[in-house]
């Protein structure tokens, strides 16, 4: 067992997209990774370049009751983890009449059941050491919704949600939550493949239909530079006022800042109404929080 004061990172979907590049950038600073995947050989090359400072572990993130033997090999390794970064995952496109009970599922498996069983399996060991950081890889998705992407922003607006309390539970522990809220990054997320596809209902071409071809057509243009986005998501990490909730991309700061402009309007324009559903002359209520 190494019981060095090396930084070790936990990265789910660890060898592509902004995971990989967390996982380059971290072991070019000379800490650890343990990285997981569904085929283990696609780290081969970071294996060959970084040696045992890389732990490659072949996982699905759907299979919640295997998330507790890949944080117990990583302390056996390694010796501590120090940052947990629930990355993996995948997009699904189709409107919600396409989108069969099978399909939803798997969204919510991969974006809230997954990262919710490595980071009980993490807490113990966290709560321990009184450190440590949790990432929650999220996306503008989380915040945002539009047509044929509501199963994919179903996953990720319950995993915002149940992160956001979580956020509030570890604090005292001196454990940090941060909700990374990516637009387009230059992944595979868009490419055949990789970002499913429900079968299409003729009644909804022209509803979903640009929005199909636009997500196809992104492959390879996306303006996000995921090595970039790692060194942004490094840095907040260590800032002393980290944000729970970091967009990352310019398009990810455009959409969200309309996003909550917009909401803040409608809570102010029915205020009002809203405010008449009270029993009249009864007190505020008195939270806990």
């Amino acid at each position: 067992m190494n019981t060095t004061n090396e930084k070790t990172w936990l990265i789910t979907g660890a060898s592509s997209g902004l995971g990989l590049a967390l996982a380059e950038t971290a072991l070019r600073a000379g800490e650890r990774v343990v990285g997981t995947a569904r085929r283990t050989a696609r780290f081969d090359t970071l294996q060959a370049r970084y040696g045992d400072r890389l732990l490659a572990v072949e996982h699905d993130v759907r299979d919640t009751a295997g998330a507790a033997a890949v944080v117990h090999r990583a302390l056996d390794v390694f010796g501590r983890v120090d940052v947990l970064v629930n990355n993996a995952g995948a997009g699904q496109v189709g409107a919600a009449e396409e989108i069969t009970d099978d399909r939803l599922r798997d969204m919510l498996d991969q974006h809230l059941f997954g990262p919710a069983a490595y980071v009980r399996a993490v807490l113990p060991h966290l709560r321990q050491r009184g450190s440590g950081a949790i990432v929650q890889m999220s996306s503008q998705g989380g915040r945002m919704s539009f047509p044929a992407v509501g199963s994919y922003s179903a996953g990720k607006f319950a995993l915002e949600g149940w992160s956001e309390a979580l956020a509030g539970e570890v604090a005292p522990f001196g454990i940090k939550v941060l909700i990374v809220e990516p637009s387009r990054f230059r992944t595979e997320f868009n490419s055949p493949g990789v970002l499913a596809t429900a079968a299409q209902d003729p009644s909804y071409d022209a509803v979903t239909g640009a929005v199909r071809t636009n997500l196809a057509d992104a492959d390879g243009i996306q303006e996000g530079d995921p090595k970039r986005g790692a060194s942004v998501i490094r840095d907040v990490l260590d800032a002393p006022d980290a944000p729970l909730r970091l967009p990352l991309g310019a398009e990810a700061v455009r959409n969200l800042r309309r996003t909550y402009t917009s909401a803040l309007d409608d809570v102010e324009k029915w205020a009002r109404a809203s405010e008449s559903a009270d029993f009249p002359g009864v007190p505020p209520a008195v939270r806990a929080f």
